[in-house]
């Protein structure tokens, strides 16, 4: 069983942030993804800001966002914030876009329609992909109209910035297979996961895309504690502040216990090709590096990685 890259939620106050993903960095952890939202219930913090100062304080670490809003912004200034981000980390930027609707109000506040985000989303991935690798782009679409639109700088990347799609609808899986480099999934079964696959694999045939190698992944709530009573109640805690809804809708794709618990939990994932999981750990900022290690090592127990 291949072992997965492990990515540890951006945590903490921004004062802090720069020594924090040092500290995760020095660690030996893979990544650092960061969420996005401008007023999500009143609260925003946007990844490509975020993700800047930890750029040019690292060296090594991936830099993931997990999920960015596109649809929320025109694609011509994002495309330019995101090389810039790509060029100052020499490459480590992976661009995780999401059309999250949780919140209809934070759609509405910044002037779009929520009913619209799915198609803004794909033309403004279109046209990302256009300004990253072409001198010149032209796109008329039905939300967005470029005419020869010339962007420097370029990202590091001579293909552009990596971009995943992330969601668990068969539109995201399109999407991905259309205009992404690779997929990541949330509360997805194992056999949803499979299936997931083989979908991206036939669309992406589909669109003449066949030849590309697209990564799957998959981004996990969960509570850590040797109680697995207590991991439970730091983790539905948590959700239902997040996203308002009762934690019952999520529990059967949150785990929670000790980490050999959380890794026996991921590990039919990995089996099945998830090639990153993001760990969303439900407790306080300063515990958030030793819990990502203590998963990261029970998953590599369990894949027979050993220690680095």
């Amino acid at each position: 069983m291949q072992m997965p890259k492990v990515f540890a939620p951006a945590r903490g106050s921004d004062e802090g942030i720069i020594d924090w993903s040092r500290q995760v960095e020095a660690a030996g952890i893979d990544g650092i993804f960061v969420g996005d939202h401008v007023t999500f219930y009143g609260s925003g913090s946007d990844a490509l800001l975020k993700l800047a100062p930890i750029a040019a304080a690292t060296t090594r670490l991936e830099l993931q966002t997990c999920v960015y809003l596109l649809a929320l912004r025109h694609p011509t200034p994002v495309a330019l914030q995101a090389a810039m981000v790509d060029e100052l980390s020499h490459g480590r930027l992976i661009l995780g876009v999401g059309i999250g609707g949780e919140d209809p109000g934070e759609w509405w506040a910044c002037g779009v329609d929520p009913k619209t985000r799915a198609r803004r989303t794909d033309e403004s991935l279109q046209i990302l992909r256009g300004l990253w690798t072409q001198e010149e782009t032209t796109f008329h679409g039905r939300y967005f109209t470029l005419d020869r639109v010339r962007m420097r700088p370029k990202p590091h990347r001579p293909g552009g910035v990596v971009l995943q799609v992330g969601g668990r609808s068969d539109a995201a899986l399109r999407r991905a297979a259309r205009y992404a480099d690779g997929w990541t999934g949330i509360w997805v079964s194992t056999r949803r996961f499979v299936e997931a696959g083989e979908k991206i694999a036939q669309a992406a045939q589909e669109a003449g895309r066949g030849d590309v190698t697209l990564t799957r992944g998959m981004q996990f709530w969960m509570g850590v504690d040797r109680d697995r009573d207590a991991a439970r109640v730091k983790v539905a805690g948590s959700m239902q502040a997040f996203y308002r809804l009762p934690f019952e809708q999520f529990e059967r794709y949150t785990p929670y216990g000790t980490p050999a618990q959380i890794a026996e939990f991921i590990a039919p994932y990995i089996d099945a090709g998830c090639a990153h999981v993001n760990l969303v750990i439900a407790d306080a900022p300063e515990a958030i590096v030793e819990h990502t290690l203590a998963v990261r090592d029970a998953l590599r127990a369990v894949c027979g990685a050993g220690s680095p």
